[in-house]
């Protein structure tokens, strides 16, 4: 019996996995633009957001709030610009 649930709890895993992350079950090398290139495309960025943590621009210096636990990063986005 422990190892029938042992297949089906590995089974289960691996469908889990290949689901939550598209580009994974795909077989695509998943890719994250770098807070500095997403940067030096928005040079009037003030505040952006990776929808895990919200970070702040002021002059060269860059602070963001720290993550939730149960984050999944996405690319960052643009919430606040100096035109604002």
């Amino acid at each position: 019996m422990s190892r029938r649930v042992s297949a089906h709890a590995l089974a289960f895993s691996a469908l889990f996995l290949s689901l939550t992350h598209p580009a994974a079950a795909d077989g695509a090398p998943v890719t994250m633009q770098s807070m500095r290139d997403f940067l030096k495309k928005k040079p009037g960025c003030l505040e952006f957001t990776d929808q895990c943590s919200i970070c702040r621009r002021d002059g060269e210096t860059v602070t963001c709030s720290t993550p939730s636990i149960a984050c999944i990063k996405k690319d960052y986005a643009c919430t606040k610009t100096d035109a604002e």
